[in-house]
């Protein structure tokens, strides 16, 4: 068991990637607590992961109110009896986030206080529990669209997701010397809740996937499966990195589909 021990928070834990995440560290060893803006969603995974053995604790949480995320690390500390383990998860994709001259600004502001600002919070209380616990690891959630610009425009999305790429480096830095490690972990696409609504289609699902040099979509637990490397022991010399998990996406120049229409 490779997180045996580990006392995490995974936020955005009701569903898709965070649930994911939080069924493998439970059944890797980890005490977990799993948070949510949905209260329900995150109380049926806390039962289900603990009727499988594993020990959960659920908490309703919203990420973009900094009083209520400084009351979920205070409680999740108290329940598991420090923190040595943060993964900031939770995050939206909104439909009428587009171009910068078509984005309303309340999408805009809604998008950044969810994905940038949210996890600017869960750091900013997570990071003393930590501190607490003598140290430990955090796994931001950044995205492909960190490292890569996308002809579909989604620009409060972009912005944000390049902006936890740039704040967790700036905390790997500067909390390298106090036994804290920060890494992102930049997933492409993935058949999770979100992208549904995104791709609310088979014939949407089946044009992007044609563009991936592996031919599909991801599914939660293979990044589920990466945060928990970054978040064991094994992962012991890594920090400040920026973990793709795309299907190479981001290493591709042109993809398959566009080089055999050419041929």
């Amino acid at each position: 068991m490779r997180l045996k021990g580990k006392r995490a928070l995974i936020t955005g834990a009701g569903s898709g990637i965070g649930l994911e995440t939080a069924r493998l560290f439970a059944a890797e060893g980890a005490t977990v607590v799993l948070a949510d803006l949905d209260a329900a969603s995150v109380q049926q995974a806390a039962a289900e992961i603990a009727g499988q053995g594993g020990s959960a604790v659920a908490i309703q949480a919203d990420v973009a109110d900094a009083t209520s995320v400084e009351a979920m690390v205070s409680q999740a500390e108290a329940a598991l009896g420090g923190l040595d383990t943060l993964f900031n998860n939770a995050g939206i994709l909104l439909p009428e986030d587009h171009g910068p001259d078509d984005t309303p600004l309340a999408i805009w502001d809604k998008t950044i206080a969810v994905n940038l600002t949210g996890v600017f919070l869960c750091c900013k209380y997570g990071v003393p529990a930590l501190l607490r616990a003598g140290g430990g690891a955090i796994v931001n959630a950044a995205s492909m669209v960190a490292l890569v610009g996308s002809f579909v425009p989604q620009i409060a999305y972009t912005a944000a997701k390049g902006g936890v790429l740039a704040l967790t480096r700036e905390i790997a830095m500067q909390y390298a010397r106090r036994n804290i490690r920060a890494n992102a972990v930049c997933p492409g696409p993935i058949l999770t809740p979100m992208m549904d609504s995104f791709l609310e289609t088979s014939e949407k699902l089946q044009s992007r996937s044609r563009h991936l040099p592996l031919g599909r979509f991801g599914e939660p637990a293979e990044i589920a499966q990466v945060v928990a490397f970054l978040c064991s022991d094994a992962a012991s010399l890594i920090t400040g990195a920026a973990q793709a998990v795309d299907g190479g996406a981001t290493a591709c120049y042109l993809t398959p589909q566009i080089v055999e229409d050419a041929g």
